[in-house]
């Protein structure tokens, strides 16, 4: 398994992996844009600051994450997250997480944000086991919204 980020010639790989989470019902849980490969090669096309990653393995694609909302001019970056099922349990979200963190921290945010379903019990186990304050969301009340300081050192 590695990391790499999302450029051309992933962006069928990419449109599989999220069709798979339709079908496993877990784009209840994310769903961060089209899964068509226009809308995946228009993000690859416009990107400036966010980054998109792909955990990869040969020409599979088993997770994907973001963060986003530098290229809106926003300071704290959104961070987003899905496993594909077959590797869950496994520690590559925990893994994934810890590099979007160093990510971020590098890039200099301060703070990170990312919202979760209030029934995605096992993201919510990560996220607080990792740091993040979880509230309720004012404007959807199916979410809770998370943000975690990045300022001090051994950031996770």
């Amino acid at each position: 398994m590695e990391l790499i980020r999302l450029d051309r010639g992933w962006e069928l790989a990419l449109r599989e992996f999220l069709l798979s989470l339709t079908r496993g019902g877990d784009d209840a849980f994310f769903q961060p844009h089209a899964a068509d490969v226009e809308a995946i090669r228009k993000i690859i096309a416009d990107r400036r600051k966010d980054e998109y990653l792909l955990l990869v393995d040969g020409g599979e694609v088993y997770g994907y994450g973001l963060l986003r909302g530098w290229d809106e001019g926003y300071e704290i970056p959104s961070l987003g997250l899905a496993i594909h099922a077959s590797v869950r349990g496994a520690g590559f979200g925990r893994a994934f997480m810890h590099y979007l963190h160093a990510t971020a921290k590098h890039r200099g945010a301060k703070k990170i944000r990312l919202r979760v379903h209030k029934n995605n019990a096992q993201a919510i186990r990560l996220y607080r086991s990792l740091g993040y304050a979880l509230e309720q969301d004012g404007d959807q009340p199916t979410y809770l919204i998370g943000f975690k300081s990045l300022a001090k050192a051994g950031v996770s």
